[in-house]
């Protein structure tokens, strides 16, 4: 059995490489002055989003920040504050003008194929988009990549915004970084896309729910099942396993997270079928998810039969899955004993999971919160130290959620 200690200490040694800005967000108040045109922002009402550092948290204060959104899937902010959110049915909205205005901007690509669990997916914005406006989203798309075999697939896109609200375009700001990450109904689609603190985008992409030979994730010439680690310009980063991808084996990755400060590292959040959802650290190797010709969810989750040096999972739900989706380290001391856990959205649970990890990646189960909202997506840390929770709700039943600490 491979031991997980040895990966997590190259991850600790890659973050010591930190790019400048890769780090975390700054902080502000707790959206006390609203936003602008000229300064985009969230805007609302006063607070400082939590308590001394030595506080114990016993719950969570909840409120809405927008509704009337469609199956909202990702959410991030430009250096001031501008919010963005993908919506899964083929948009990405950019509130230029503050949160209680219509988006300044709508991004919706036409080659955007919205079926099943695909349509636009993940989001992040370049730690540098001061300077260069970027800012990334995986959805799936018709438009036909470099393997004429995928189409539809999944693909990584980066868009060239105006700066510093992300008013407009650029033009030809469309480049397709990374294309043909395999599409067969919509299902395990991925895509989540997260900056490390190595300054490279990790990727964590689905299987497709491919039921050929080989399958997907142990297909060292296929994206999916995989955590890919690429440069702004969707090549290999410096010391992958092979070409883009860093690590396989994988069933459908939606949670992808950094921890940062002294003991950085790495997390994903993987659905299992119906048992034996996963947190992985995220190191090197095959993580042993194989479900073979037909596609047999039977098979274990890691299985270290097929593959004795598979990577055991740092955490398992066991039996019955919650679903995890996206994922999200907590961090700063707001959030006091809370500084530094996992939270894990769930969608067929319907609530938000707290885990605590410890520096070598181990981890133990902190509860259960945040359980009368509805299927839950995605967690994000804000810039003013609160959490941001997106809702599934399709329709315009879904929402942002704002989220802060409530201490004993």
């Amino acid at each position: 059995m491979q031991k997980i200690n040895r990966g997590f200490l190259w991850l600790a040694t890659v973050s010591c490489l930190m790019v400048a800005g890769c780090g975390g967000s700054g902080g502000c108040s707790d959206c006390g002055t609203g936003g602008s045109g000229a300064t985009g922002g969230m805007s609302g009402t006063g607070g400082n989003g939590g308590a001394p550092g030595n506080g114990t948290v016993s719950g969570l204060e909840v409120s809405s920040l927008i509704s009337g959104l469609d199956k909202p899937w990702d959410i991030a902010w430009l250096p001031n504050e501008t919010v963005l959110i993908t919506e899964r049915p083929g948009r990405l909205n950019v509130y230029g003008n503050g949160i209680g205005q219509a988006p300044s901007l709508v991004i919706e690509p036409t080659d955007l194929v919205a079926s099943g669990e695909g349509g636009m997916l993940g989001l992040e914005v370049d730690p540098d988009f001061d300077s260069n406006g970027y800012v990334y989203v995986c959805f799936c798309s018709d438009a036909g990549g470099v393997n004429p075999e995928y189409v539809p697939d999944v693909r990584l896109v980066r868009y060239e915004l105006t700066t510093p609200n992300g008013d407009s375009v650029v033009m030809d700001g469309r480049t397709d970084i990374v294309t043909d990450m395999p599409y067969t109904s919509g299902r395990h689609s991925g895509c989540r896309p997260r900056f490390g603190p190595d300054g490279y985008l990790w990727v964590g992409t689905g299987d497709a729910a491919y039921g050929g030979d080989p399958t997907a994730p142990q297909d060292d010439n296929s994206f999916g099942g995989k955590v890919l680690r690429i440069d702004r310009d969707g090549n290999a980063a410096p010391g992958n396993v092979d070409g883009l991808w860093f690590s396989k084996g994988h069933r459908n990755i939606q949670g992808m997270a950094f921890r940062a400060g002294n003991d950085p590292l790495g997390m994903s959040a993987e659905h299992g079928p119906d048992t034996d959802d996963e947190i992985n650290l995220l190191v090197q190797g095959n993580f042993g998810w194989d479900p073979g010709l037909g596609y047999n969810e039977s098979v274990p989750m890691t299985d270290t039969d097929k593959f004795p040096d598979a990577i055991e999972a740092a955490f398992s739900t066991g039996r019955p899955t919650l679903a995890y989706s996206g994922a999200e380290f907590i961090e700063g001391d707001q959030w006091g004993n809370w500084d530094g856990v996992l939270a894990v959205a769930t969608l067929k649970a319907e609530h938000l999971h707290i885990y605590f990890v410890d520096a070598e990646g181990n981890v133990t189960d902190g509860g259960r919160f945040i359980e009368d909202e509805g299927r839950l997506r995605s967690p994000r840390m804000g810039p003013d130290g609160l959490l941001y929770v997106t809702t599934d709700g399709g329709g315009s039943s879904g929402e942002v959620l704002r989220v802060s600490p409530v201490f004993d």
